[in-house]
């Protein structure tokens, strides 16, 4: 089943829906999400969120794209037994998979103030932009797109569609391709637009995941590490190939395992096909890993 062009909507209405359903798919939450009607945004939709992240995007479609966060899952980084988690960095999955559909790649993503959203958003020269709801049980998180990347995003989809028209290429193997229109009015052909299916997604926040378990899914950076030491600047500007640095910890000594920063466990350096590892021989946060 994939969502259709709504009566009077416009092609970067299915556009924003589309990249609204790719970032419901993998934000985390203690439901299934599905996108609701793109709607044009106002600096009063930040009013009932929590939390909001902008992701700069590269490739055709350019500009930004954020998303805001209801207090659930704000609250949720902040308890995490492995210390307060960046929520840049969990809805990380999510801005990728809008920018994926968009076209475009998304960088490195950064929380922002609520009030500070919008200009953020639209940049210096302001503008406009599209929210998108993502639903549950009521409205969980929103997608929000410039409407200045939904119009260059549309522009690069024409673009490659007239290329592909001009080589004489056909649709990929296994059928023809689903359509979308360009911002001319005229059919372009591009991937199937997904579904809200809203009534099937929808279910009690009290069946779902709760707490920690709503981010089983977000990735972290975990870092072993060998020892440290400090040195002056002017034995460090000394440095040169060939130079040993000796560490604080004796040789055999077990490597510290961090997570997020902070020391959880420890073990011992081991080889794994040819690549670096770590067998954990002990666990000092038990309530980081339990």
């Amino acid at each position: 089943m994939t969502s259709t062009l709504p009566a009077g909507g416009s092609p970067a209405d299915a556009l924003a829906l589309a990249a609204a359903e790719a970032c419901a798919t993998v934000l985390p939450a203690s439901e299934p999400l599905s996108a609701g009607d793109p709607q044009p945004g106002t600096e009063h939709v930040v009013g009932v969120f929590a939390g909001a992240a902008v992701a700069d995007l590269s490739g055709p479609a350019g500009g930004r794209v954020s998303v805001l966060v209801g207090e659930e899952l704000v609250s949720a980084l902040q308890a995490s037994p492995l210390g307060g988690l960046d929520l840049g960095a969990a809805v990380q999955p999510a801005l990728d998979a809008a920018a994926a559909a968009l076209g475009a790649t998304a960088q490195a993503a950064r929380s922002v103030d609520l009030e500070l959203l919008v200009p953020e958003l639209t940049g210096p020269t302001g503008g406009g932009f599209t929210a998108v709801p993502l639903l549950g049980a009521g409205i969980v998180a929103a997608l929000l797109v410039p409407d200045t990347t939904l119009a260059a995003a549309l522009a690069a989809q024409a673009a490659q569609a007239s290329q592909a028209a001009q080589a004489g290429q056909g649709s990929p193997a296994g059928g023809p391709a689903a359509t979308t229109v360009d911002p001319f009015g005229q059919p372009v052909a591009g991937r199937p637009l997904p579904a809200t299916g809203r009534a099937d997604n929808v279910r009690s926040i009290a069946d779902g995941r709760r707490g920690i378990e709503m981010l089983h899914g977000v990735e972290m950076e975990v870092t072993v590490e060998l020892g440290r030491t400090r040195m002056p600047v002017r034995d460090l500007l000394a440095l040169a190939p060939g130079a040993v640095l000796a560490l604080d910890r004796a040789a055999g000594s077990p490597a510290d395992l961090l997570v997020n920063g902070r020391l959880i466990a420890r073990g011992e350096v081991v080889v794994v096909d040819e690549d670096f590892g770590l067998r954990v021989t002990e666990i000092l946060d038990q309530g980081a890993v339990g």
